[in-house]
């Protein structure tokens, strides 16, 4: 049984409008088809589109702080190394 929602869902959408390489909104991260139904959809479909949209932030959001901290990584160690000072040569 759904359960009734007694307030219309709102769109996520925050005004950014322009789309990816992989096709989601840059704003709201919805796909094509979630964007252009969206007044289509049942109460159930919006909340898992929302639940979706959640998902891919949450990604998103991880796959930058990675390559951030894999940036930090690189460039600590050619900081390290060029600080190796070879105290044996002449």
């Amino acid at each position: 049984m759904e359960q009734l929602e007694f307030f219309e869902i709102p769109s996520p959408c925050i005004g950014v409008c322009q789309t990816d390489a992989r096709g989601y909104c840059k704003g709201c991260l919805r796909s094509r088809d979630e964007r252009f139904n969206w007044l289509n959809f049942s109460d159930a479909q919006k909340n898992e589109v929302i639940r979706l949209c959640k998902q891919r932030h949450r990604r998103r959001r991880l796959a930058l702080l990675k390559a951030k901290k894999t940036a930090i990584l690189e460039e600590r160690a050619a900081a390290t190394q060029s600080l190796d000072f070879d105290i044996d040569a002449e």
